[in-house]
């Protein structure tokens, strides 16, 4: 760790103490300025936006890494995660320092600060990366164990390979989408378990999964593994996942190969990607591992993150009732319950010589804890639909019904301030007619 963690440095942009967004964050991401429709990377500090185009075309980023690269104008992350850490380092220390109480080179100079700060309402946040290709993992074992004891039984509830290495699938990158963006309600075939033929029509089981994922930052050749021990070097940093999934649909369509049509029509993605050197001082112990892990999952020291993670529910109904409007939380977790780190699923996937690609977003899977109140998904929440969940107007919830909007958030806190992500929000919207 080095002075950009410091718990006592501060901005001279004020905040409240539970911003998700102090000095000791500095997280990435795209906007649009309302002045100037080209999208550019930006910076989040309290409830401001810096342009870092704009500081880049004043010559602000001068180090040996930076100087001459315009990765900050470009309308995705992807040119400047390309460039490896020491490059993100090289521009986290110097936004720290821009962006310092003593430092006065933008606070004594108010066109450029003007131009270059703006309140974050005056920004539109983009999808921050060009996604390439999208895992799904299923790295926690106690939604592993509560999905497998509700289809297959306690007894068989976790399938023999789960403990022996980090269950994964290929997604539709095509279809993740930036917070805020409304999701249709799928299409698609069900089987009510009566008679020889499917029925076609909109899901009655539309759910969230609360997942953490990754962006890719420099890949590695084809043919060519990364070492769990070097893994995390390829990683840029974290964004809050919403992987909605059509549990009906998937239960008809996905043997004997998967999930399809129940996970493709919408992955929501917070617009902020929080480094893994922002993340550093909130690294701790994951799970114990039981059996041990062959040896190219093996990695020492702390492998997992303290993040808080919860997820609320608001109702259309909801949404028209003053005193009903606050957003019902209905899971309280943490990333750090994940059983597969995140070390070792980027060693799992390339191990087989897979080339992962700047861009590329790896999804931790959903993160569920212990105890009830920490089930990351409805289906493990209402258990199948069996015990509905209760909102505030007396409406119950099997699934999420048309006009649900989801809430998403995630934080690290420290001793004096908040490392957090923001929010991954989404509206079901009706099914289109088919």
């Amino acid at each position: 760790m080095d002075q950009t963690h410091d718990p006592h440095r501060q901005s001279f942009i004020s905040h409240p103490a539970d911003s998700h967004f102090p000095i000791q964050n500095l997280p990435f991401g795209v906007c649009r300025r309302r002045d100037d429709p080209a999208p550019r990377v930006c910076t989040a500090i309290g409830d401001h936006v810096v342009d870092l185009a704009v500081l880049e075309a004043a010559g602000l980023f001068d180090g040996p890494e930076l100087t001459g690269r315009r990765v900050f104008s470009a309308p995705a992350l992807n040119a400047f995660m390309a460039l490896g850490r020491p490059a993100w380092r090289e521009a986290r220390a110097r936004l720290s320092h821009l962006l310092d109480v003593e430092t006065l080179t933008l606070q004594d100079d108010p066109p450029l600060r003007a131009q270059a700060i703006l309140p974050a309402r005056d920004v539109e946040l983009l999808l921050p990366a060009e996604i390439g290709d999208y895992t799904d993992f299923y790295s926690s074992r106690e939604h592993a164990t509560n999905v497998g004891t509700m289809f297959r039984g306690a007894d068989n509830a976790l399938m023999p390979n789960w403990l022996h290495l980090p269950v994964g699938y290929h997604g539709r990158a095509s279809s993740v989408v930036v917070s805020g963006t409304p999701v249709r309600r799928p299409l698609g075939q069900t089987h009510d378990g009566q008679g020889a033929a499917p029925d076609f029509g909109p899901t009655r089981e539309l759910d969230f999964e609360l997942e953490v994922g990754a962006l890719v930052g420099p890949g590695n050749p084809l043919g060519t593994p990364i070492p769990v021990d070097q893994a995390l070097d390829h990683v840029f940093g974290l964004v809050l996942v919403n992987d909605w999934s059509a549990r009906d649909v998937q239960r008809w369509e996905y043997v004997p190969l998967g999930p399809f049509l129940a996970k493709s029509f919408a992955t929501t993605v917070s617009p902020w990607v929080v480094t893994l050197e922002a993340l550093e001082p909130f690294r701790c112990a994951g799970p114990d591992q039981r059996p041990t892990p062959l040896p190219y999952l093996q990695a020492d020291g702390a492998q997992a993150f303290d993040i808080a993670l919860e997820v609320a529910v608001q109702s259309e109904a909801m949404r028209r009732t003053e005193r009903l409007k606050t957003p019902l939380t209905v899971c309280r977790t943490n990333f750090s319950q994940l059983y597969w780190s995140l070390a070792q699923q980027v060693a799992h996937h390339t191990v087989g010589g897979c080339n992962l690609r700047t861009g590329d977003l790896l999804a931790s899977g959903t993160i569920s804890g212990p105890t009830p109140d920490s089930r990351g998904s409805l289906l493990e929440i209402t258990w199948r639909g069996s015990m509905p969940l209760r909102l505030p107007n007396g409406d119950e919830r099997r699934f999420l019904e048309d006009g649900d909007r989801v809430i998403m958030t995630g934080w690290c806190q420290g001793v004096r301030h908040r490392v957090g992500f923001g929010t991954a929000e989404g509206t079901v919207l009706p099914a289109r007619e088919g």
